[in-house]
């Protein structure tokens, strides 16, 4: 009999495992979640409420692939899980059997204890559940007066975005004195705190939520902030200040926990025959400086990817190879390569440009004295990912890659171009005299 693999969990990461494990070979594998029959892409939630999207439009794969594909789904909420019997306690008091058992549960939104947390109309924006949830509390501006949404993220921002999009007024409470000041430079978290109250968003830096008040049906009305004590009225909260991994029902499992679940480069837990891959997993050292868990959706693909060839005789390590991000910060797209930091590393220096229709910058990290690159940001201006991940690896200098800049600019035909502008500033600041290269395809395509 086949050897029967089960994984937790439909997001991108427990998906590309089951994909690749058919295309390699015939084993038996059931894919469990509670979450929703089928896969769909989580980054694409926002849109459905927005109206550029239905949920259908968001499932990248039709529903009969699963069966053609010989890949059994089953929804279903997992209680525990025995190691030692091999086998999953689900809701409803069925068990279920495995040989291996792969652990891709994803993460939940973080919630500090605040009173009143647990309200009716108070949320989080992560699964398609909390969608649901966002469509009843906040279908239109009648119904919704005014949101709060408390943490300056990612998720913050785009729920911020989603609301906007119905006319519902928006306070946005960010603990921080600026915008992802965490994570951005200061040039950059400040050109978003204005992009943000551009957007006739009530957005309230270096404030902190104190708790939400409920009304006499146990429905939010208002929050309360812990700095003033002013009082707010709205009618949904929502709560984004980060994500953790879904861990809980794990607790008494015998599998290693930290925050997340405990696995070494091979994904391995410790316990035999059972992986964790995607947000849940933890690795016990960074990889090659990363964060040991890391919630982004291209690195749970490339652990299902990894995971999928060790599970069928290929044993393979994960290697994520050098930092990469994109987002969307309303009407500005955001892309990140290799390590720029909101201040530089020892030894490392910024080189900052910004554009004066204040939606376009970037920031470059290089070490100092030899100006080796180490990573840019760029705001407003799409660039190239496979060719900065090929000068991370030849190791650029920052000369070289603003000489080059045109090779990586991939934005449409009749997009104006800065990389002129870009490479005058950084003459003026380095005192050198570089000129931008004409653009080649057969550099780009090398």
């Amino acid at each position: 009999m086949e050897e029967h693999i089960v994984i937790i969990g439909n997001g991108i990461s427990g998906v590309t495992t089951a994909r690749h494990i058919r295309k390699a070979s015939d084993k038996k594998i059931t894919i469990i979640s509670a979450e929703t029959d089928h896969f769909f892409s989580r980054t694409a939630l926002m849109y459905i409420y927005m109206g550029h999207m239905k949920y259908e439009h968001t499932k990248p794969y039709e529903d009969y692939f699963w069966k053609k594909n010989r890949i059994n789904l089953k929804r279903a909420f997992v209680e525990t899980v025995d190691h030692e019997n091999k086998q999953l306690l689900l809701s409803g008091g069925e068990k279920m059997s495995y040989d291996k058992l792969v652990l891709a549960v994803g993460s939940k939104p973080n919630k500090f204890g605040w009173p009143g947390q647990d309200l009716d109309g108070v949320q989080g924006l992560y699964s398609k559940q909390d969608l649901d949830k966002l469509e009843a509390n906040a279908p239109d501006n009648k119904t919704c007066k005014r949101a709060v949404v408390v943490g300056g993220g990612l998720i913050g921002i785009e729920m911020v975005e989603m609301l906007l999009t119905r006319d519902i007024p928006v306070t946005f409470l960010v603990r921080e004195n600026s915008f992802w000041n965490g994570v951005l430079p200061q040039g950059e978290s400040e050109m978003i705190n204005r992009h943000i109250t551009s957007h006739h968003v009530d957005l309230r830096l270096g404030f902190n939520l104190d708790s939400i008040l409920a009304d006499d049906n146990g429905k939010v009305r208002a929050v309360t902030i812990k700095e003033t004590g002013e009082e707010i009225a709205c009618n949904v909260v929502g709560l984004t200040a980060g994500v953790s991994p879904n861990v809980a029902f794990l607790k008494d499992s015998g599998i290693e926990l930290g925050r997340g679940i405990k696995v070494n480069p091979m994904l391995e837990t410790n316990i035999k025959d059972i992986y964790a891959i995607g947000d849940c997993a933890e690795q016990h050292e960074g990889i090659n400086g990363r964060r040991p868990i890391e919630a982004v959706w291209y690195t749970g693909r490339m652990m299902g990817e990894a995971l999928a060839q060790t599970l069928t005789g290929n044993p393979t390590a994960y290697n994520p190879g050098h930092w990469f991000n994109s987002a969307k910060f309303m009407d500005i797209e955001y892309q990140t390569y290799g390590w720029v930091f909101s201040k530089p590393k020892d030894g490392n220096t910024h080189f900052h440009w910004m554009h004066k229709d204040d939606n376009k910058c970037i920031t470059i990290e290089m070490q100092e004295g030899t100006r080796k690159f180490v990573g840019i940001n760029n705001f407003g201006i799409r660039l190239r990912h496979e060719l900065f991940d090929r000068w991370l690896t030849e190791e650029r200098t920052t000369d070289y890659v603003l000489e080059h800049l045109k090779d990586a600019n991939f934005d449409p035909e009749f997009y104006s171009h800065y990389e002129k502008d870009i490479l005058d500033a950084y003459n003026a600041a380095y005192g050198t005299s570089l000129a931008p290269k004409k653009k080649s395809w057969k550099r780009i395509f090398a």
